[in-house]
């Protein structure tokens, strides 16, 4: 028995949307270079070929497990859930970082949406496990590689 994963409805439609590429676009591609590569004869010394087959297999396995992901998705949409100030999955959650007095701010997500750099974090990061079931004015502590460091809640958004 297969597990859920958790997605947010914003990461269901990114994943759809890069399936339906691959699945009208790149193959068809492909195909038509694997093709044009046997056309030039002898497939054993054929680089063009084997480069072809190569793409093929990578975009294969590669809808494949997009279809796995999106056939086990649990799709979570925030924006239709009541803000209660408590902090769940699919939340956009600004911190004080208490001991540099920054202020950051991320959108806890599902592992395949997780991008540090775009203010996603994954729901199993240590951040966010820290601050699941916490509300807004909570202080947590969170252990990084860089040690403990402590976090206020100063909002929670269902953006």
């Amino acid at each position: 028995m297969s597990q859920k994963v958790p997605m947010t409805a914003v990461g269901a439609e990114r994943l759809r949307n890069e399936l339906q590429e691959l699945k009208s676009v790149a193959r068809p591609a492909v195909i038509q270079a694997i093709a044009e590569a046997r056309a030039h004869g002898d497939l054993k010394e054929n680089a063009e070929y084997a480069a072809a087959r190569e793409q093929q297999g990578f975009i294969e396995g590669r809808i494949q497990e997009l279809e796995y992901k999106l056939s086990h998705a649990h799709v979570i949409d925030v924006t239709k859930m009541e803000n209660t100030g408590k902090v769940i999955f699919g939340v956009t959650v600004t911190l004080d970082d208490g001991d540099s007095g920054d202020e950051v701010r991320y959108q806890i997500v599902g592992e395949d949406e997780a991008d540090i750099k775009a203010g996603r974090i994954s729901v199993n990061s240590p951040i966010a496990r820290a601050l699941i079931g916490k509300q807004e004015g909570d202080t947590v502590d969170v252990q990084t590689p860089g040690g403990v460091r402590r976090y206020e809640i100063v909002a929670v958004e269902h953006l």
